[in-house]
């Protein structure tokens, strides 16, 4: 009954206003040097105060009455298309738009027009162009999407040099992360050092912290959003860049042009091949790399129908060597169909594949013992875009994902000293349906309301247990293959406003709730590769999330300079923590050891940009507190989250001194994070034991470091570009702390003293990258 009206509500919004003829102009949006999709380029009609944006696909629509019409075209970092033309029927028009030649007087690195900012329903949103993530200093070199993001409010690195994030608060695990619409479980390279993502393959990068759309679902934080290039449809081209630790090779090219093209990206690491050359036989003989390759390939049919199969696959491998071995990785594909029912119905088919597994291979020398995980998906997947008129565009959809944990297992040799081991596998169903519609009210008021239901399913075969809050099992029944175990679902309310004060402000303000049915399980603060991803079960439930957001935006001075903050509060529920001494290492009782609780994180965030001129960059700040409750820890009262920082600030910039040479820096500064030590010690016979007490009670020392970069461009021609990168990570060599332990003083037996662990001092690096 909820739903119907809320169908019906919709269906009226739609149709008031409508009986006026219409016609239809719809095409897609090009970058005319590559052939690329432009994602949110716009299309404008000042004179109706209507308009539109392209998808993900670059695709518009706008309805409009018969007539002479000039039509507006612009996206960041491309010339502003004007076209005045009359039309009186159902129009086609492809567009291409020419990138902005560079000078020093005009350098336009951000990839969301003032516009979009302002006129935009979404919150809560950063998109990332590949020019912001080129000129940064970044550690080793190595350029990381992942890490330029949590230079932004809102974000934060689990730890120093790391790739993982937390967003608002939330968990590690509560961050939805896509490559070309495919879950990626383990976002990390060099346990973490570095991310899957290689920005020379990379497109467009989008993170949403909160204000969810309702086509996204399954985690209650954010969602990283990220597309692979498609290949450029006119001319063969590539990239390649010689690093330290690293190097990479892109090329693309059209396979049929203008009609067909192909994108193929490799990236290696090679810190093995120099400890080949060690005088020391156990260096010689470590294994310590990762590579990955990106491919994509496209194909249009004809005018309505286009083809697209992308891949990734990547390893990391650690080895020690023949006692020891360790290796990890992604794999990934999606096959998707776009295909046009009408000029204003567009329809996204997906068929994706997800796998995340890791391999650990012990021999001490009378047995030889292998230790795996994994995760897998199939996940089909419908998306259908029904431009209604300049005023609405409604989407909808479904999704359908067959999910299989391997939780752990251990083999060993027949006969060895070892018993093998295996935790049941897990088998689960998740699906979902979503409605939405973006409706502008008046040139002044834009609404976004939206629902989402989503429901899983854990079936059989295997043994379940349900388990008290103490640890002990209650129930313990046996399933059959099929057969349902548990079934969850819920809906998922979506609801965005934004209203334009005057032509340089606007006030935004949004709703979101989530369901979460898949949980990580880790023993370490920041993501390794024997995590462990389980099901919600009968003991695990889902956790849910909801959050609330206000936000102001405006422009500053001549269109250079925008401001904008937002104010948000989330609540978090069931989320998981762990009993002290908790084992989660292949353990058949694993959900025995989990704990179950609240979380809240609230909040504000400031952020001031200039993204225009020979000076570019941000200042960003955040205030924020996230917390948890327990009714084991710490008596039940609140407690904060490892992640919790009070302040966090990032300040960011990049200066074009010249045509040929660049410099940039970034300097960052936070409040130690939350950690739990020792509150006093006792003794059992020689040896002293330290015990604890509040969960998080104590905090990290403050976090400040300077990281500085130069670019040279060496040569640079109408078809070749040469540039050199320098940088420098912790300029002024701070040694900030990476961990902390306590141990017996050596020196005073009886007495514990504090080590300290910095992991990074100066660190310098260099590349060398061309483009032809």
């Amino acid at each position: 009954m909820k739903m119907t009206l809320f169908l019906f509500l919709i269906c009226g919004c739609l149709l008031h206003g409508r009986a006026q003829r219409k016609i239809n102009i719809k095409g897609y949006i090009k970058d005319m040097a590559s052939g690329e999709d432009l994602i949110g380029a716009t299309v404008s009609i000042e004179m109706l105060e209507t308009g539109t944006t392209t998808n993900i696909y670059g695709y518009y629509s706008l309805s409009l009455p018969p007539g002479y019409h000039a039509l507006n075209i612009q996206y960041v970092g491309y010339e502003q298309l004007e076209l005045t033309a009359r039309f009186e029927r159902d129009t086609t028009l492809d567009l291409e738009l020419s990138p902005y030649p560079v000078t020093l007087q005009e350098v336009v690195v951000s990839a969301k027009s003032r516009e979009d900012r302002l006129n935009s329903l979404q919150m809560g949103v950063h998109k990332m162009s590949p020019k912001e993530i080129e000129v940064l200093p970044v550690l080793f070199g190595e350029k990381d999407i992942l890490k330029t993001l949590q230079l932004l409010p809102g974000i934060q690195a689990t730890n120093e040099g790391n790739s993982g994030f937390y967003v608002r608060g939330g968990n590690l695990d509560q961050n939805l992360v896509l490559l070309d619409e495919a879950t990626v479980y383990n976002p990390s390279h060099l346990l973490g050092l570095f991310s899957i993502f290689n920005p020379d393959a990379v497109k467009d990068v989008h993170l949403v912290k909160g204000d969810l759309p309702a086509q996204y679902g399954g985690r209650i934080s954010s969602v990283l959003d990220t597309r692979m290039k498609e290949g450029n449809t006119k001319k063969f081209s590539g990239a390649g860049s010689l690093g330290l630790i690293s190097s990479k090779l892109t090329l693309e090219a059209p396979i049929v042009k203008e009609k067909s093209s192909f994108m193929v990206s490799g990236r290696r690491t090679y810190l093995d091949l120099f400890l080949r050359a060690s005088q020391d036989d156990d260096l010689r003989n470590t294994q310590l790399y990762f590579y990955d390759l990106n491919a994509k390939a496209n194909y249009q049919w004809n005018n309505k129908d286009r083809i697209f199969l992308s891949g990734y696959i990547g390893r990391d491998r650690f080895g020690f060597g023949d006692d020891f071995g360790f290796d990890w990785g992604n794999a990934m594909a999606t096959l998707r169909w776009n295909h046009l029912f009408s000029d204003r119905l567009f329809s996204n088919t997906s068929l994706i594949y997800s796998d995340y597994d890791y391999q650990v291979t012990i021999n001490d020398g009378d047995d030889d013992i292998e230790i795996r995980s994994a995760i897998e998906d199939l996940h089909l997947k419908q998306d259908f875009d029904y431009f209604f008129d300049g005023h609405n565009t409604l989407k909808f959809g479904t999704d359908l994902i067959h999910h299989t944990f391997v939780p752990g297992e251990i083999t060993s040799e027949e006969g060895g000293q070892v018993d093998d081991t295996k935790v049941e596998d897990r088998y689960a169903l998740e699906g979902a349906f979503y409605l939405s519609n973006e409706q502008k009210i008046n040139h002044r008021l834009s609404l976004r309301y939206g629902l989402r239901y989503s429901w899983f399913n854990v079936f059989g075969p295997g043994t379940y247990k349900r388990y008290d809050r103490n640890g002990d099992v209650v129930d313990e029944r046996e399933y059959d293959r099929g057969e349902s175990v548990q079934y969850y679902d819920g809906l998922e309310p979506r609801l965005g406003f934004n209203y334009l004060v005057n032509a340089k402000s606007s006030i935004k303000g949004s709703f979101s709730r989530a369901n979460q049915y898949v949980h990580l399980l880790s023993n370490s603060t920041t993501a390794t590769p024997t995590d462990i991803w389980v099901p919600s079960s009968l003991s695990i439930k889902p956790q849910t999330g909801a959050q609330a957001s206000l936000g102001y935006y405006r422009e500053l001075g001549p269109g250079k300079y925008e401001f904008s903050t937002e104010v948000y509060y989330k609540n978090m529920d069931h989320v998981i923590d762990y009993k002290n001494g908790a084992d989660l290492f292949v353990n058949e009782d694993l959900e025995a050891a989990l704990l179950f609780g609240e979380g809240r994180a609230y909040g504000v965030e400031f952020l001031l940009e200039k993204q225009q001129g020979r000076l570019t960059g941000w200042v960003s700040y955040t205030l924020s507190r996230s917390e948890r409750i327990f009714e084991e820890i710490n008596d039940g009262n609140p407690f904060p989250a490892r992640q919790d920082r009070t302040h966090d600030i990032s300040l960011v910039g990049s200066y074009q001194l010249s045509p040929k040479l660049s410099i940039s820096m970034s300097w960052v500064y936070f409040t130690g994070n939350a950690v739990t030590f020792p509150s006093g010690k006792y003794q059992i016979e020689d040896r002293t034991v330290s015990y604890y007490s509040e969960r998080n009670g104590y905090r990290m020392p403050d976090y400040h470091r300077l990281d500085l970069a130069l670019g040279w461009t060496a040569k640079k021609t109408a078809r070749f570009e040469s540039y050199w990168y320098f940088s420098l990570y912790n300029v002024y060599g701070r040694e900030n702390a990476y961990t902390i332990d306590f141990q017996e003083d050596l020196g005073n037996p009886g007495t514990m003293e504090a080590v300290r662990l910095a992991l990074f001092k100066f660190v310098p690096s260099v590349s060398y990258t061309v483009k032809f």
